[in-house]
């Protein structure tokens, strides 16, 4: 990088916003999904503020954190009113030392497997709400 760039300010990524039906469950799939990550505890001032604007249940919750103690990189999973139903313009590829124990991991989650490329070295999966992700076979590759 250039000199000019390393004196600028410039922005950081905080959070990942995924637009979903159920941001309870699709955030639960995401914490088992990711190494480290776990789904935010209600405290009682969040249930508290969650009775406020009529929920009751935090399953019902309209917005669901995951984040991780060693990541700046938060989830959050945000009730939409319409369904998905196009490719992701941006999806998440993922890494592990055990690709195919993964894959198997990932399935009996709940992800469904879209298409396995083992020429490119990845397989293309979905989470239960169908959002596309790719978990590699190999070294992460340049897009």
């Amino acid at each position: 990088m250039g000199s000019s760039r390393q004196n600028a300010v410039m922005a950081r990524l905080c959070d990942v916003v995924v637009d979903c039906e159920r941001p309870a469950s699709l955030a639960r799939f995401w914490a088992a999904t990711l190494d480290g990550y776990e789904v935010v505890a209600y405290d009682e001032d969040e249930v508290v503020r969650l009775r406020s604007i009529g929920v009751e249940d935090t399953e019902d919750d309209p917005s669901v954190l995951v984040e991780s103690p060693e990541s700046r990189v938060r989830f959050w999973f945000q009730r939409v009113p319409e369904r998905k139903v196009v490719k992701n313009r941006v999806h998440l590829d993922l890494t592990s030392v055990d690709a195919d124990g993964e894959a198997t991991r990932l399935v009996a989650l709940g992800a469904r497997v879209h298409d396995d490329q083992p020429n490119e070295g990845l397989l293309v999966l979905s989470d239960p709400e169908g959002n596309e992700f790719c978990l590699l076979r190999s070294s992460p590759r340049s897009p």
